[in-house]
Order: structure tokens, then sequence, then C-alpha cells
């Protein structure tokens, strides 16, 4: 793949690239990513010459420019759209920024996007809940290449999902309600992550280690065969822990086939397996400090895509979660035992006229669960699960977009049903727009409503510190938001302020501090407000010593929540990220040496419980504010590169949940190799 350059003009065309999955719009933060291209990662749409020159014929370049960019396809909605088309409110993290990353998960790198909150409970991914403008672990939607792959028994597993960050093309996340986009479990917003299919190397392969007796490995070989691109990757990371009872071992392996039929049709297969054992110190209960978890995860999908102006895409899933769950490890006290299935397929058809992008589609979607714990009574055990219950959701989404002059409307709705309340139908409209007044600013809003089936485990759960309710009711939301982009050819950037209601949110309380357990229970309701801004300097547009893909990145989002507790104490839903800044520094050092330093401060709001095990008391305390500092250095040769990661460098002393101590100071080196 190549990029063509007008040096004279200093303008960027991206012809080659329109129509294709690897490119990448981003209509909040503004990213395009060119493939795979060195030195190509743009911060906003730029839509103005890269400098202020101006040439007999710039003004010509620059119609060709603005025309080829709108060209540009994304997947922020239910099939991929060109920019002109597009007014969601959507972040894109790119390849290119992956690599430049300090991090070695997909939990790690979303840490630093600056209004999501990532709430880790062990080091390296082991197990992270992901929460977007305020909403909870179990109302994000986390998919792959567009398959919803979130787990109907706890939002806590919705990242054991076979994936080497290697793997990745990029990640897009959609800010708000996006149950139009993504489905009912879309209820505060969704991380759609999308591989890479290309042939442009034939092998990858990386080794890394690290403090606490840290090893990783991936490998990653491609080939195309006929008309197929055949994909297979194989990743392990293990450490002893940072602490007791931290220790983990983590394996991925991921198989991809994409058949091209003609040049506009394609299908592609994925299978994948993911197996995790991992101390859980802490993680549920501050009295239980030997928890121990062993998860698995089978998955497959096959997902077509037929047509040009009439586009067909079919896409049948299963997603299969083992998990064994000790209280105390390797004793029969407190186990459990959960299977937990997803079967999916989903149809979608999208036709383009002089009258816009209308899109109609439908998803039956069945989620059951085998268990020792949750679920309704089994007329005969079956192995080890005595318990079992199922639920089937249904949906039908219709959306429209129109494209006229400087203004992109759109607007569909969403019906849902599920079992669970069977004879009940619901319908969840969306509407947005975009307005761009001129060349460097973009002007957006959207208004939105979605739900979220409670999980099997919020309806029947029971331990001694939790208990479920099979009585509960779906959650609601609704939100509105409204955001101002603008961009330069050497900065941009953006300040979004929005609204969201939230209707019988499911929350874990108890009604004394001195109560054991926890109980699933609909609040009646929780309002969140918020605001989030950044602005981006393309420093090798400034300054070309620190090489062209040096930026600095400054993003902060802040939010308040009020919610109707009924004096009850709650255990996630008020735990709000108040204050996030961060800061993202890329730049080039010596030739191929090149450094990222990632900062982060954040505040969160609400208590956790923390337990004195010498005393036998518990007690209730504020979260304190803390900041971090990582630091990756890059060395590239030839097809060689080499790293090392400083974690945490001033060794700050935080948790995220409850008071489970996160890592400190944490070293990491790799070597990683690439065949073409």
């Amino acid at each position: 793949m190549n990029q063509t350059h007008f040096q004279e003009q200093n303008v960027y065309r991206f012809k080659r690239f329109v129509r294709k999955t690897y490119s990448a719009f981003n209509s909040m933060h503004r990213v395009v990513n060119i493939g795979v291209v060195t030195g190509c990662a743009l911060t906003f749409l730029p839509v103005s010459t890269v400098t202020a020159q101006k040439t007999a014929n710039s003004e010509e370049q620059q119609k060709v420019m603005e025309k080829e960019l709108n060209e540009v396809m994304v997947t922020a909605s239910r099939v991929e759209t060109s920019i002109d088309q597009t007014s969601k409110l959507v972040t894109v993290i790119t390849a290119q920024q992956i690599e430049q990353a300090p991090v070695q998960s997909i939990q790690d790198l979303l840490v630093y996007v600056a209004n999501v909150d990532i709430i880790q409970r062990g080091g390296r991914g082991v197990l992270a809940d992901i929460s977007i403008r305020g909403g909870s672990f179990d109302q994000s939607a986390v998919l792959l290449n567009g398959v919803n792959l979130s787990n109907s028994h706890t939002g806590h597993y919705s990242f054991d999902i076979p994936i080497n960050l290697s793997d990745i093309e990029r990640i897009e996340i959609i800010h708000g309600p996006a149950g139009l986009i993504y489905g009912s479990s879309a209820f505060s917003g969704g991380v759609n992550i999308i591989t890479k299919k290309r042939t442009d190397y034939k092998l990858y392969a990386s080794v890394e280690s690290g403090m606490h007796k840290q090893k990783g490995m991936e490998t990653r070989g491609v080939a195309k065969l006929g008309n197929t691109i055949n994909s297979l990757s194989v990743g392990y990371n293990s450490s002893d822990g940072y602490i007791a009872n931290s220790d983990y071992d983590i394996y991925n392996i991921l198989w991809q086939t994409r058949l091209r039929i003609k040049e506009i049709s394609k299908l592609d297969l994925q299978l994948g397996y993911n197996d995790k054992q991992y101390g859980a110190n802490t993680f549920y209960s501050p009295k239980y400090p030997n928890q121990y978890e062993r998860t698995s995860t089978y998955m497959g999908s096959l997902k077509g895509e037929f047509g040009s102006t009439l586009k067909v895409i079919p896409i049948i899933y299963w997603n299969r979660h083992h998990d064994q769950y000790d209280l105390i490890k390797d004793t029969n006290t407190g186990r459990n035992y959960h299977r937990n299935d997803t079967y999916g397929a989903n149809l979608i058809f999208s036709y383009t006229s002089v009258l816009g992008i209308t899109s109609l589609g439908g998803e039956l979607r069945k989620e059951d669960i085998m268990s020792s714990n949750i679920g309704k009574e089994m007329a005969e055990p079956h192995r080890k699960y005595t318990k079992y219950d199922d639920r089937t959701n249904t949906s039908i989404s219709l959306e429209h977009t129109v494209s006229l002059d400087k203004v992109v409307l759109s607007a569909g709705v969403l019906m849902n049903h599920n079992t669970l309340i069977d004879g009940v139908y619901k319908f969840y409209p969306s509407v947005s727009a975009a307005y761009r007044p001129t060349a460097k600013l973009n002007i957006s809003s959207s208004w939105s409503k979605s739900t979220r089936m409670p999980t099997f485990t919020d309806l029947y759960y029971k331990a001694p510190t939790h208990i479920g309710r099979n009585d509960l009711k779906p959650e609601r939301s609704e939100a509105l938001d409204l955001s101002f982009k603008y961009n330069e050819s050497f900065f941009s950037a953006y300040l979004t302020g929005f609204l969201q209601w939230g209707r019988n949110v499911i929350d874990w309380v108890k009604e004394h501090e001195e109560d054991e357990a926890y109980t699933s229970w609909n609040m009646s309701k929780i309002d969140t407000k918020g605001i989030e801004m950044g602005i981006n300097f393309r420093l090798g547009n400034l300054v070309p010593l620190l090489g062209e893909n040096s930026y600095l990145a400054l993003d902060y989002a802040r939010m308040y929540q009020d919610g109707d507790t009924g004096g009850m104490i709650s255990m996630y839903s008020l735990n709000y990220l108040r204050d996030k800044f961060t800061v993202k520094f890329n730049h080039q050092i010596y030739k191929g040496l090149s450094a990222g330093w990632y900062f982060r401060f954040q505040k969160r709001m609400g208590v956790y419980e923390h337990y004195n095990w010498k005393t036998g008391k518990k007690g209730i305390t504020h979260y304190p504010a803390f900041s971090t500092l990582d630091l990756k250095l890059n060395y590239h040769y030839q097809d060689l590169d080499f790293n090392l990661t400083l974690s945490n460098i001033y060794d700050t002393y935080y948790f995220d949940r409850g008071n489970i101590p996160q890592a400190g100071f944490w070293l990491t080196g790799g070597i990683s190799y690439t065949f073409r």
C-alpha cells in the first residue's frame, strides 16, 4: 500500500484508500488511519492544506482532497458509512497508536482514553471492567469485528476474548447509548475491536520479559491462498504477580479467514480460544484474599457482505464461556461452576440512493447459563451443573441518513423484545445531526435511548457477600450531547457536553454498613452530566526534529452523577470517575529511536469497603486521587523492533476499585521481528 503526496502543495491525497475496512475516521477526535503507512495518523479530519502555503492550483487540489476524504469508510453504524454520511460520536485508537503505547493489554490501552473508565482488578489485562460516561461494567457492549461478545453471565468477563495487541487494526468507541448501533447491551456505549485483514507481512513474532517473573510472547502468521487471506495468531502471558495471589497465565488463539467474492463482496470467518487462570486477591470481597478464577472462552462467527448499492450483511455467531470460581483457592468452600452460551444471527440490509442511506437490520440472540449457583433448579443435574436458565432477545432496527450540503441528518429506531419480560415490546429511537459551517469547524449533536437486560448474576447469584434478585427490571437510558470540533494544519481540538438519564438502574447495595451481603436492586434513577475536551498538537509539522509522527495530546473529562439510592450504600453505580486528565507525548529521539510518555490523573467519587484481617473489622473510605506516568522506548532497525516499557515510573500506590492495590513500578523489555 502506498500513499501519494502532493509535496509542492503539502496536501495529502487518500484516493488509494477509499471504501476499505482498514480506513478509519474518528468523528469526535477525528483520527484517520491510512492502512499501516508509517507516520500517517491524523487527529481530526483535516479538510485544509497541511500548511498555509498557496499555489496557482491549490484550490483545485483542495477540492480533490475533500471529495476523496469524504469517501473514507467508518463503522459507526450498522454498516460501514462514508465520512460525509456520519454524525455519530466515536473515538478511534489506531494500530500505530497501539504500537507506541506503553501497554500490555487492551485494558491497559483503554486506560488512556480520557472519557473511558477502566477499573482494573489485576495487572496486565487479567480482569478489568469498562465504564463509558459513568455507566457500569455491565452497561457497555464489547464487539469483535462487529460481532457482539458481551457476556450475559456478568460484564466482568466481557474482555475474555482471544485477542493479542498485534492483531488489532483499530478500536472504535461509541460514547453514550448506542442500542441502534450495537444492540440492547450498549446502555452507555460500546467498544468495537477491528482486527487486521492485510497481507503486508508474512510473519510477526515477539517476546518480552519483565519484573515479577513476567513472560510474554505473540506470533502471527499471514498467508494469501487463492481468493482468501488467512491468519493465525497465538499469544501467551504469565507472571507470579506483584502481590500475594495475583499470579496469572493467559493464552490466546485466533484464526481468521477472509474470502473475497469478486471485488465488492467478502466472507469473514473467525475462530478463537481464550484461557485465563489468575489469583483474584480480594477481587469481589475484601474479606477473602485467596479467591481464584479459571476461565475459558470459545468463539466463532461467520460474517458476509454482499452487494454495493443494495448491501446485504448476514452474521451468525456462537460464544461459550466457562468459569470456575473459588472463594478460597483450591478448596470447595464457595466454589462455583458456570457455563454461559450465546448464539446469535444478524441480517442487515443497506440501500444507497439519492435520498441517502437506509439500513434495516434484525438480530435473534439466545443466551443461556448452566451453573452450580445461578439459575433455576434443573430436574436432573448435568455433570457439576444443577441450575439453568435462558432467554431470547429479538430486535429490529431501522435507520436513515441523509446528507444536505453542509448538514448530515440521521434518525432511526430499535424495537426490542426479550423473553425475560414476555409480551412487552419496547422502542428506542435515536436522532443525530452534524453541521460543518466551514472546512475547519464541525458541530454535531445526538439524542438516543437504549436498554440493558439484567445479567444472570444480577438475577440469581448467591454468596456470603452477594445476593441476586430474580424480579429485576431492564435498565433504560436516554442521552443528549453537543460537540464542537476544530481542526487546523498543526492542531485539532474538541469540546463535548452531555446529559444522560438512567432509570431502573441495577446496582448492588446494602442498607447498613455492618451488613454482610450486597443485594442487587433497581435504583429509581441515576442522572449524569459531563464535559469532554481535548487538544492535539501535530508536532511533526512544527518541529521536524521530533519526527513526522510526533504529537502531544491533552484530554480531560469531568462528570457529575446524582442518584436516588434511598439511603442505601452503593457498590458500583455512584462510584464514578469524576475527573480524568491524560497526556500522551510521542516523539523521535534519534533516527530509529522514539519515546512515548503517557500520564494520567484521576479522581473517583464514592466510597469503598476495606477489611482488617487482624481485627476482623470493616470500614468505609473515600477514594483518593492519584496520578501515574508510563514510558515506552522503541528502537526500530530493519525488521527488528526493540522496546523497553517503564510502567508507573514514580511507583504510585493506587487502586481502581475497592481496596485492590494495583501494580507499582514495573519494568518490561521485549523484541519483535517482522518477516515480509
